[in-house]
């Protein structure tokens, strides 16, 4: 099986010291470019976070201040990825939910404005989990009938891409094809990356948390100015501030 790809893909994993995309920061990066004519590029980099690993987080990983104290930060690095990932769509295992943010999150704390609003996004962990619900691991094992050490950044991302492509040999429904990919493995209409403004049935941008929840983002921004406010203040993530701030701008002219 080959990937039908219109443009590079590039299929990536993130450790890092936690899950709060807002505090935490990535320690490795994993990833594998898929060019449309078929030639693979990967490359794994550990980061300095310029923070403490917590013990529990080094558990999942293996990864602890020791590793990493010698590493380039992301500040360093941004760049470099940010051009590598220019023209791309991406896939990962519960990337939607966590891998994007955090990455676009860091991205947007070092002054590098890489543009989300392009690429298509492809969610392996979604299209195992309608089809057959369980974890990478178990996915791995299910889909290609073997074993591998999960919780390091390289080894997550090649075996995301072998279950993606066992995925595509096992359900003859699967377009080989990134757009309806990306559809298929979307569970909501995000407009920012964490899902806190989404699209509803009349594709229009609303609130999806709050007081405001399920309320035009422009409405509530013409209601009450003092919401907008509120969010930029406080611990939403920088992707997030970066969505309203636009939207609110648009609304102005």
């Amino acid at each position: 099986m080959k990937l039908n790809l219109k443009r590079p893909l590039v299929i990536f994993d993130l450790e890092t010291t936690g899950t709060n995309i807002t505090q935490d920061r990535i320690v490795e990066i994993g990833y594998i470019k898929v060019h449309p004519n078929g030639n693979e590029e990967s490359k794994g980099l550990r980061i300095n976070p310029e923070m403490h690993i917590p013990e529990e987080s080094t558990a999942v990983h293996h990864i602890s201040d020791e590793d990493v104290k010698d590493c380039p930060t992301f500040r360093q690095v941004a760049q470099e990825l940010a051009n590598t990932f220019t023209g791309c769509d991406f896939a990962g295992f519960n990337s939607n939910h966590f891998d994007l943010p955090m990455l676009a999150e860091e991205f947007l704390r070092v002054g590098v404005d890489f543009d989300f609003s392009k690429p298509r996004f492809v969610d392996v962990q979604t299209i195992y989990h309608k089809k057959e619900p369980r974890t990478l691991s178990a996915a791995y094992k299910f889909y290609c009938n073997g074993e591998f050490d999960a919780h390091a950044a390289s080894n997550d991302t090649e075996a995301t891409y072998e279950v993606l492509m066992a995925q595509l040999d096992r359900y003859p429904d699967l377009e080989n094809d990134v757009d309806f990919l990306s559809k298929f493995s979307s569970n909501n209409r995000n407009v920012d990356l964490a899902g806190r403004i989404i699209y509803n049935d009349k594709d229009e941008m609303v609130f999806n948390f709050g007081k405001h929840k399920g309320e035009p983002v422009s409405d509530v921004l013409k209601r009450d100015p003092g919401y907008y406010s509120w969010i930029i203040s406080s611990d939403f993530s920088l992707n997030t501030k970066q969505v309203l701030t636009k939207i609110r701008l648009q609304e102005k002219k």
